[in-house]
């Protein structure tokens, strides 16, 4: 249908420009257009959209020929107010290629939706995308539902509903399908956008790590100038596809034909890299976006990290690149490689390569990522693919997270983070991945962002980071040499059935050092470690070798070797290789070795791979013990994780989630901030957390009646949070059993606070005193905490962290993970709490938190956990604008 408005308009005569509905999205394709809200000034682009449709698609989209836009119409289409009536366009370049646009009916909270998109770009997903993003303005505006009539022969457009994780409920008549969803967002809604989501920035990185052809747009004769150094490192690597030099002034550079500008090349470009000055930079872009170039990769410098200028010129450079299709990455960018045989990309700064592996490496920094890669040369470990982003202005590592999860050539994922762009992002697809390959990460950065990646940074809370890596799966290691440690043993061992370790060698110090930092990394040591003593042959270490391998109490092995004078050190090697296969464990149990302190997997303990390469099996060797050993645990607690369930995420029963957003809302709008304490229970109540019956009174006799009331025994408490919340409890008297001792408590309370107020509360039963806060980080969303409370637990920071959302699992873990939490337990023969009952108090939280961003600060203090259950004695609420937390709403580029 064409969406004419029905009924009356109810909206201002003039509403403000949605800016926030504005977007770059990727397509799924890779490419990317930009979308935003329709204006009086697109007449003239909306008439031109129109005349580029084939007639079948006019007829698809308006029910008949309808071969001109009359300018009544051309008005009424472009003529909107954002509210009862919206048109979203998508832009590539200074063309509209698709529109789409829904029309409140009458005063229901339903509308009429449609969208047309220009036939030369059907097929990349983008009716999907403007459903996503109409449905996300039309709840903003308080619709719920939307209708929509489509021809049965259109079977695209009836599949874009039909897919896209609505329950659509459809009716025919006449030819034409009427059908009708909710637009509320539902897991499997999600779910399908999140599937889409990835498979499109997975393929915007395919087309930048697989391209067909690479212009090197300041490709120099200068040997000086990075021009001349990316050109050099392409042709040595021997790229598989043609590679075009773009020099105004030299007809050819190292031999190759160049062109004066990107435009006068012949055939396509899918990838350029850019090493000229910053200033240039933009000119060659224009050039770059009218060839049609794919992705860019920037390795000039100049930009936001030169300052406040710099910055606007890189987001604008970043804004302009996006409305024209592509990605980049950079700039100051070191630049990308894939050492896939059939590709051989070395589009980079870097003059020399590690070899072929089966590792994906991404780096924030340039010149780190040098000192990187040679690295990872000394060390014996081959990558796939390696990204630097520099100033990360566009391409991300959240970008090759997605690439990685479905690319066959990578099975371990290394990243050198020094800020997040977008952490919660970054949480949701490290959680994902990490479930099927390894992820380690060096996060530097805690006190200081360098100025090029603070323009698309945002801080984070050290606190939150540890959370948001614990609670992924992510392998957080302190140094890049950790980095190194433990990727070669992920890429070359399997991942440990259990945390059992033996220990072998021909030295006793080695071993009992071995055996020391196992246990002080919670791994269990299978027996003593073994000395097969300082003059045993090759033949007498690969036995004791072999033997611990195949004990049915060992899931992984550490051998320790010290070379002995009279026998090479290759005939140990070699022994202890074979033994291992005959034993058969390069399946199950990863082993470890400190072999001649090589670093690195020495050739004589190369398991060759299909492809030639260094295999499953290959044992790699540390410089010590210790660094053996500490990579080792990181991985067997890795693998602890990846093998305990997943966990669903569940809501408690006796919700009342609606209730509980009609509260605070109003809250919010009499500008009410601190709740008071009958809002904070009536806030409670709708998750069905109750706090411990209380009264607060300001007069002994008052309180004399409030006990009376409430049932002796009870408690009296200061109203001053500090004194209340003492450890010495000097704002606190327990066990009242008598008008007079609730007299001479508040007396004594009256005497040390100097407030006339006081609470009164019924005695709850006794347990261990605990906490449940809710931490807000404006940049990455709300973290739940959980401790225990004490003078000890507090001054040594005792608490545990998970950020949202939580499932099941992720509770219990939360109220495990405390160093104190064995007191929980049955600690020393004590009857253990009902930790079902605070997992359910935690998982109520939660809900809570999840469900009302606006709730900035809660606490629930103390909480008394016992075998009778979990109850409440306090609570603290503040409530504020819901923060702009990251991942979230429709699919959108950062």
């Amino acid at each position: 249908m064409d969406g004419t408005v029905q009924g009356q308009e109810k909206a201002p005569e003039e509403v403000e420009y949605p800016r926030q509905w504005e977007a770059d999205v990727v397509l799924s394709d890779g490419g990317t257009v930009h979308i935003r809200p329709i204006t009086g000034a697109d007449a003239e682009k909306l008439i031109a959209f129109h005349g580029r449709l084939s007639d079948r698609t006019r007829y698809y989209r308006y029910f008949g020929p309808y071969p001109r836009m009359p300018q009544r119409d051309v008005e009424r289409f472009t003529h909107v107010d954002y509210v009862n009536r919206v048109a979203l366009v998508a832009l590539l370049g200074d063309d509209i290629v698709a529109v789409g646009r829904f029309d409140r009916l009458g005063e229901q909270r339903s509308a009429e939706v449609a969208f047309v998109v220009e036939d030369s770009h059907q097929g990349r997903g983008l009716g999907s995308i403007l459903l996503e993003h109409l449905a996300a303005a039309a709840r903003e505006r308080g619709l719920q539902r939307f209708v929509a009539e489509v021809l049965a022969e259109n079977s695209t457009m009836v599949r874009v509903f039909r897919d896209a994780g609505y329950q659509v409920s459809r009716a025919m008549e006449e030819g034409v399908v009427h059908l009708e969803f909710d637009i509320d967002l539902t897991e499997e809604s999600v779910a399908v956008a999140r599937a889409r989501e990835q498979a499109a920035e997975a393929r915007s990185v395919h087309n930048l790590l697989r391209p067909r052809s690479v212009a090197v747009i300041g490709a120099s004769t200068d040997h000086r100038k990075i021009g001349h150094a990316v050109l050099t490192n392409l042709l040595t690597a021997d790229f598989s596809g043609p590679v075009y030099p773009v020099n105004p002034e030299h007809r050819s550079v190292r031999g190759v034909r160049a062109y004066a500008s990107v435009l006068d090349i012949p055939d396509e470009v899918d990838l350029a890299v850019v090493a000229i000055p910053a200033a240039g930079v933009t000119e060659v872009l224009d050039d770059c976006l009218a060839k049609g170039v794919k992705t860019l990769v920037i390795v000039s410098s100049g930009f936001s990290e030169s300052g406040p200028a710099g910055r606007e010129v890189e987001r604008a450079m970043v804004r302009e690149a996006r409305v024209h299709g592509m990605r980049v990455v950079g700039p100051n960018a070191l630049g990308v490689v894939n050492t896939a045989p059939d590709l051989r990309l070395n589009a980079s700064l870097a003059p020399q390569l590690p070899g072929r592996g089966r590792t994906g490496f991404f780096c924030q920094s340039g010149a780190l990522g040098v000192a990187i890669l040679a690295t990872a040369t000394e060390r014996g470990l081959g990558l796939s693919t390696f990204v630097s982003a520099g100033n990360r202005a566009d391409v991300s590592g959240n970008d090759l997270l997605q690439y990685w999860q479905t690319d066959p050539a990578t099975d371990v994922v290394l990243l050198y983070l020094e800020s997040f762009g977008n952490p919660r992002k970054f949480g949701r697809l490290a959680r994902r991945l990490a479930r099927s390959k390894p992820i380690v990460v060096v996060k530097s950065g805690r006190n200081a962002v360098r100025p090029g990646l603070a323009a698309t940074s945002v801080q984070v809370d050290e606190t939150s980071v540890q959370a948001l890596f614990e609670q992924s799966g992510v392998i957080r290691v302190e140094s890049v040499a950790q980095m190194f440690d433990t990727a070669l043993l992920l890429a070359h061992q399997p991942l440990p059935q259990g945390d059992r370790v033996a220990i072998v060698g021909n030295s006793s110090a080695l071993g009992m050092l071995a055996a020391d930092v196992a246990q002080a990394q919670g791994l269990q040591l299978a027996g003593d470690p073994v000395d097969v003593g300082a003059s045993a042959g090759p033949e007498d270490f690969a036995a004791a070798v072999r033997d611990a391998a195949l004990r049915e109490d060992v899931d992984a092995l550490v051998t320790v070797f010290a070379p002995p004078v009279a026998v090479p050190g290759t005939a140990y090697a070699r022994a202890m290789r074979e033994a291992l296969q005959e034993a058969d464990v390069a399946r199950s149990k990863p082993v470890v070795t400190t072999f001649l302190a090589a670093e690195g997997v020495p050739d004589e303990l190369v398991v060759p791979g299909a492809d030639g390469i260094a295999g499953k099996g290959s044992v790699p060797s540390y410089p010590s013990p210790e660094r053996s050993v500490l990579a080792l645990a990181r991985v067997t607690r890795y693998a602890q994780w990846r093998a305990a369930p997943q966990g669903h995420f569940v809501r408690p029963p006796d919700v009342d989630a609606e209730r509980a957003r009609t509260l605070v809302e109003g809250w919010l709008a009499a500008g009410v901030t601190t709740l008071e304490d009958k809002r904070v229970l009536s806030l409670l109540a709708c998750y069905g957390i109750d706090v411990v019956p209380f009264r607060r009174v300001s007069s002994v006799d008052a309180a004399v009646a409030a006990a009376e009331e409430l049932g002796y025994p009870v408690a009296l408490k200061t109203v001053d949070d500090q004194l209340r919340h003492r450890n010495d409890l000097v704002g606190v008297r327990l066990d009242l059993g008598s008008a007079d001792a609730v007299r001479a408590a508040y007396a004594d309370i009256h005497g040390v606070s100097g407030m006339d107020e006081v609470y009164v509360q019924r005695m709850a039963v006794r347990g261990t005193s605990c906490v449940i806060d809710l931490m807000d980080d404006p940049s990455f969303g709300t973290l739940v905490s959980f401790g225990l409370s004490g003078v000890a637990s507090e001054l040594l920071g005792d608490k545990a962290y998970r950020a949202l959302p939580l499932s099941d699992v992720d509770v219990s873990a939360l109220v495990r993970a405390p160093r104190a939490a064995p007191l929980l337990a049955g600690y020393r023969g004590s009857e253990p709490a009902d930790l079902a009952a605070l997992e359910d108090l935690v998982l109520r939280v939660a809900t809570l938190a999840e469900d009302l961003p606006e709730v900035r600060e809660l606490a629930l203090r103390p909480v008394l956990a016992s075998p009778a259950g979990a109850v409440v004695t306090g609570a603290k609420v503040a409530i504020g604008e819901s923060p702009a937390v990251l991942d979230t709403g429709p699919r959108r580029l950062r």
